[in-house]
C-alpha cells in the first residue's frame, strides 16, 4: 500500500513509542505510577510514548498544532493542521498486564481528520488510513462488516468506571443493547474499539463522554472502511460531544435507535 509523506510521519512516530511501551509493558510492574483521578491512572510510560510522539510529529511539522492527553493544547502557527495523540489508550489495561492499549495518532486539516494511526505494539498491529484512501491492518485493506441485523452482532462499548460517566444511563443502554444482539465487548480502549469496527470484527460501537484524542484516528478507521460514524445527537460532532455509535449503514441507524429508547416506566 502507497503511504503520504505525512501517514508515514505518523506510522514512524507510532512505532517509535511502540518500542519504548513495549519495553514498559514487559517491566509493567516495576513502573512508577501516580494518580491522576479516580480510576484514571498515567504511567511514566504514557508520558515517555507522548514526548516521543510529540518530538517525530514535531520535528517533521513544526509550524503544526498538538493536543495530546498527557499536555497541555500548542497552538500551531500554521493555523490549518493539528495533531490529535492519545500515547496509550488503554492505560488501565497496561498497568495490568493486559495486551489491549494502543497508540492513537490523527491529522486534523481545517476541522476535518484527514489522517489516523493506531497501533497495539502488544499484538503488533497496525492500523491506517488516510481521506479517500481506504483503511487498512499492517497491509490488508479493511470493510466494515456487512451484518444487516442487530441479533446477528458483536457489538463494542465502553464502560463507564469509578468517577466517570453516568452509570445509571449507561445501565439503562446496556439493558436495551443486550437484549438486542449476539454479544457484547469492551475492550478498555476506544482506538482499539473503532479499529475493531473498521476490521469487521466488532459490528459497531457507542459510547459517551470521549475525548478528541480517543477517538479521532478511529472515526477515519470507521469511514475509510466504509462504516457510518455519528454522535447521540445524530450529527458528526463526535469531538465536541465525546459521544460516538458507528457501524455500517444498517447498524450505525438501528444501534443509534435502541441506545436512545427512553427509560422503562415500569
Amino acid at each position: 500500500m502507497a503511504r503520504s509523506a505525512l501517514l508515514n510521519v505518523m506510522v514512524q512516530a507510532a512505532l517509535k513509542a511502540g518500542k519504548s511501551l513495549s519495553r514498559d509493558f514487559g517491566e509493567v510492574q516495576n513502573l512508577q505510577v501516580s494518580v491522576k483521578g479516580p480510576g484514571d491512572f498515567v504511567s511514566q510510560a504514557d508520558l515517555k510514548a507522548q514526548k516521543i510522539i510529540h518530538d517525530e510529529l514535531l520535528k517533521a511539522r513544526p509550524t503544526y498544532g498538538f493536543l495530546g492527553e498527557e499536555s497541555e493544547e500548542i497552538k500551531g502557527t500554521d493555523g490549518a493542521h493539528r495533531w490529535i495523540v492519545d500515547p496509550l489508550d488503554g492505560t488501565t489495561n497496561f498497568l495490568h498486564g493486559i495486551p489491549m492499549f494502543s497508540i492513537s495518532i490523527a491529522l486534523e486539516r481545517n476541522g476535518e481528520i484527514v489522517g489516523g494511526v493506531v497501533f497495539n505494539p502488544a499484538t503488533d498491529e497496525l492500523y491506517t488510513a488516510e481521506r479517500g484512501g481506504g483503511a487498512f491492518l499492517n497491509d490488508r485493506r479493511l470493510r466494515v462488516a456487512s451484518r444487516r441485523v442487530l441479533s446477528d452482532c458483536v457489538i463494542g462499548c465502553g464502560v463507564p468506571h469509578l468517577g466517570r460517566g453516568n452509570h445509571g444511563k449507561f445501565l439503562v443502554e446496556l439493558r436495551h443493547v443486550m437484549g438486542e444482539v449476539a454479544g457484547i465487548r469492551r475492550l478498555g480502549s476506544a482506538a482499539l474499539d473503532l479499529a475493531y469496527v473498521a476490521a469487521g470484527r466488532f459490528d459497531g460501537f457507542w459510547e459517551m463522554g470521549l475525548s478528541p484524542w480517543d477517538m479521532a484516528a478511529g472515526i477515519l478507521l470507521v469511514r475509510e472502511a466504509g462504516g457510518f460514524v455519528l454522535d447521540f445527537d445524530g450529527g458528526t460532532d463526535m469531538l465536541g460531544t465525546g459521544s460516538i455509535i458507528c457501524g455500517n449503514e444498517h447498524i450505525q441507524k438501528a444501534l443509534a435507535e435502541v441506545v436512545k429508547r427512553p427509560i422503562p416506566t415500569k
